[in-house]
């Protein structure tokens, strides 16, 4: 009977493994509805359904960013990318002090939580003016938003992963009598590092959309200046060239946000979809 049994399993087995090899690989499935988009826009503006003028056609835009890489794109891209990156760990480091004293301290939360939730629900256009007038025309303004756009996501994933540490835990590392330092240490930073990743990659992507509203104000470089350059123009090619390198950019950096996260979270037993 078991010779029958596994002489039964051997054809569905053997009838399994073309649709395993025609299988996509998970990276492709990403790759999906950009290409398809690209692919409706370019027929679209090709047979004439969209007008050329106000959505060019995706080759129109990549031939426009092989013109801009001849006239210094690399300038502007590094230029947001440096003012990204300082913003970025300002605004996350001082979120991750001011976030673990929230979580760590009711006296703390009760002192500063309300000021920071009724200044998190200021636009970021809002606080351009005032930047404007305190802090002049030069990058400190533009640093300075950038950093107020990724303080929020990170204080909010410190505070709030910290707090959500499950209590058996803490008592079990109580009965053992570790110090506060080696219980921040040993069980509140490890229980609580998945939301703190999850606010750091959420702050990094308002970081780049604060640049976007720095850039627009007094900026001689950068993909905000190439955007109001674009619009200044009535050039959509420009406007979509760089929002496509913002998307990219973009993308990039919360991939190797992901990378960091899932390498210092090797150690989590989670559920991993199929």
């Amino acid at each position: 009977m078991a010779r029958d049994t596994l002489a039964a399993d051997a054809p569905a087995h053997k009838a399994s493994r073309p649709a395993l090899r025609w299988r996509l690989p998970r990276a492709a499935w990403g790759l999906l509805l950009p290409a398809l988009a690209l692919l409706g826009a370019e027929a679209g503006v090709r047979s004439g359904l969209i007008p050329g003028n106000l959505l060019p056609a995706p080759s129109e835009i990549a031939a426009t960013i092989g013109a801009l890489a001849q006239q210094g794109l690399g300038g502007h891209v590094l230029a947001s990318a440096v003012r990204v990156a300082i913003g970025f760990a300002g605004g996350a480091l001082l979120a991750i002090v001011l976030g673990a004293a929230v979580g760590l301290s009711r006296t703390a939360e009760a002192l500063l939580d309300p000021a920071f939730q009724a200044l998190r629900a200021i636009p970021s256009l809002a606080w351009v003016p005032l930047l404007l007038l305190w802090l002049g025309i030069d990058e400190a303004p533009k640093l300075v938003l950038i950093g107020i756009g990724a303080f929020f996501p990170v204080y909010m994933g410190v505070a709030s992963g910290i707090r959500g540490v499950d209590r058996k835990l803490i008592e079990a590392a109580r009965m053992y009598r570790l110090s506060a330092p080696a219980l921040a240490r040993r069980v509140l930073l490890p229980a609580a590092l998945p939301s703190i990743f999850t606010g750091l990659r959420n702050g990094l992507s308002l970081a780049w959309m604060f640049m976007v509203a720095a850039e627009l104000i007094a900026a001689s470089q950068g993909l905000g200046y190439l955007l109001s350059d674009g619009r200044e123009t009535s050039r959509a090619d420009i406007v979509l060239a760089a929002i496509v390198l913002l998307a990219l950019l973009g993308k990039a950096s919360d991939s190797l946000m992901r990378i960091v996260e899932q390498r210092a979270l090797a150690w989590r037993d989670s559920y991993q979809p199929d």
